[in-house]
């Protein structure tokens, strides 16, 4: 008796110590302390992005992106972002109503924007390469279709996790354009016109155990930019990649020679 006691007790510890739920993965550090520790003059990070356009059941890429962001000792102050169409095709409708088929650069220090190639490329006056906007779009005309929705900035990123579902490294959730505009200064110079600030965008954001953003991805209706029959019913998701957290990055404005402020019809 005593031997069945004893092995009733054993195989009752077993099966306690086996069905013991798992302890849930610890919480990455915070995120928004993570990337406001990468915050160092001469210091940055590295992204890209690829912009797919989905209608109809149908799926097809659009854009490819690459980047840099130069920190100064608060947050951004340079960034550096080439372009290019990745489109197989562009029906139905046209979907490249905006040249973005054709490579572009755009170099912005502070609120001023160098943008070269893309539409810009056949208005130059003959000798330059670049045009200089006060104020300008962070990305030109591609910008509209590239990643909105930039984490590098404390006030986006912590308004992104506000609410947020987290599983592990990831979080995920919506916002709308409404609130990227009241708290992203990167936001309003991308995309300063609009069609609707009501436009949803979801999101999910990984981020390393440090919490430095890893991958981010989001999807919004295209008619939120464009208010267009053309555009109806389509939906762009962009998906972003960040690496190189700390690297030394240091951005700098054209030649002065091949810069101009003016446009030819």
């Amino acid at each position: 008796m005593k031997r069945f006691i004893a092995g009733i007790s054993t195989a009752v510890a077993v099966t306690l110590a086996t069905a013991a739920p798992a302890q849930a993965a610890p919480a990455p550090a915070d995120p928004v302390k993570a990337l406001k520790s990468q915050f160092a003059a001469g210091k940055g990070m590295e992204f890209g992005d690829r912009s797919t356009v989905t209608w109809e059941g149908r799926s097809e890429p659009y854009l490819q992106r690459i980047g840099s962001f130069q920190f100064g000792k608060t947050g951004i102050v340079a960034s550096d972002i080439s372009s290019k169409g990745a489109m197989e095709s562009v029906e139905p409708p046209a979907l490249d109503p905006t040249g973005m088929s054709t490579p572009s650069r755009t170099i912005r220090i502070g609120t001023t924007s160098y943008l070269s190639g893309g539409i810009y490329g056949d208005s130059m006056p003959e000798g330059k390469t670049w045009y200089k906007a006060q104020k300008g779009m962070t990305g030109g005309i591609s910008g509209w279709f590239g990643q909105l929705v930039n984490v590098a900035e404390p006030a986006t990123l912590a308004s992104l996790l506000k609410g947020a579902k987290r599983v592990g490294i990831s979080y995920s959730g919506t916002t709308t354009f409404g609130r990227l505009a009241k708290v992203s200064p990167w936001f309003r110079a991308t995309l300063p016109l609009r069609a609707s600030d009501k436009t949803v965008v979801t999101f999910k954001l990984m981020v390393n155990r440090g919490g430095l953003p890893q991958r981010l991805t989001t999807s919004h209706a295209v008619t939120g930019i464009f208010d267009s029959p053309g555009w109806e019913g389509k939906t762009i998701t962009v998906d972003t990649r960040f690496t190189s957290w700390g690297t030394k990055v240091s951005i700098k404005a054209p030649p002065a020679s091949k810069v101009t402020t003016k446009l030819e019809d």
